[in-house]
């Protein structure tokens, strides 16, 4: 806008030199409008405003200026071209799922693991640009540094590191170790181009359809070995409650035989006839001399 601008003021001076035919007062009223558009412009271009989150590095003629612009409003030299650069938390995902990632369809990384198979790994990648490393970044990389390293460079480490392990470890056991390698390896790379790497996500791993099927026969056995363990270990406790049940009444048994008298068991049976006799159903109570006892009802 402040080229423009210029433009305009500089071609409303030159036109002034073509109006031969105008007043005096005229061709300096339009001298002055053209002052004014220039000066403008020249304002315009000498104040620019750095967006939040973001830092400016300028470039002049090609050569770029180490100084940073943070945000805020700043004077530079009209004649020099800002770049922005964003330094906020950026998110570079590279997923199988059609429109999840940074690219458009299935950008998933394949790669060969310990065992010779094929294994889709779905990753993110959290960064961002260091602050006083933007002119250097501006220098050897460029504006699209997504493109031109961050995404080549992950590529191309996980493929490194994931010769290392076998499939269905790298699924279950190894996952988190073999997401902390590749952060290492990555991260000072990106330190090095100016880069810091603040995280790497590993968010799903797919393995091949017939190691997902052995997987899920395994996982299948030992649920149903466990089943049967927890109904061996069952059977074993009844088992044993009927025993100790089991030895609670013989032992009691032993204690009544041990401990009975006759005159004992003859005290019993005279309260049990004399709760019969009591009862409802029973009037007379007959014991005759064979000491068995005779009940009459009386109903």
């Amino acid at each position: 806008m402040s080229i423009f601008l210029l433009l305009i003021g500089v071609l409303i001076f030159i036109s002034t030199y073509f109006m031969k035919f105008q007043t005096p007062n005229l061709i300096a009223r339009v001298k002055l409008l053209s002052f004014i558009v220039i000066a403008i412009g020249v304002l315009s271009s000498t104040f620019v405003t750095i967006n939040p989150g973001t830092v400016g590095v300028q470039s002049l003629f090609g050569k770029v200026n180490s100084e940073v612009l943070y945000s805020g409003l700043r004077m530079v030299n009209p004649m020099v071209k800002i770049y922005e650069f964003d330094i906020r938390t950026q998110n570079y995902t590279m997923s199988a799922v059609h429109n999840e990632g940074s690219k458009s369809g299935d950008d998933a990384i394949r790669v060969l693991t310990a065992d010779g198979l094929e294994v889709v790994v779905d990753l993110s990648v959290l960064y961002r640009p260091v602050a006083s490393e933007c002119p250097k970044i501006l220098s050897t990389i460029g504006t699209d540094y997504e493109n031109v390293l961050i995404r080549p460079l992950t590529r191309t480490r996980i493929r490194d590191n994931a010769v290392y392990y076998d499939a269905i470890a790298l699924f279950s056991s190894k996952r988190d170790d073999f997401q902390h390698k590749i952060f290492s390896s990555i991260e000072k790379d990106l330190k090095d181009r100016g880069i810091l790497l603040e995280q790497l996500l590993v968010r799903n791993i797919t393995l091949p359809e017939s190691v997902r099927k052995t997987i899920e026969s395994k996982i299948n056995a030992e649920q149903e070995a466990q089943k049967m363990t927890f109904v061996l270990q069952k059977e074993k406790q009844e088992a044993e409650r009927k025993r100790v049940e089991a030895q609670g009444i013989s032992d009691y048994q032993k204690i009544i035989t041990s401990t009975l008298t006759d005159k004992q068991l003859q005290y019993e049976m005279i309260k049990a006839y004399k709760e019969l006799a009591l009862s409802s159903n029973s009037k007379v109570v007959i014991m005759g001399n064979n000491k068995q006892p005779i009940i009459l009802d009386g109903k």
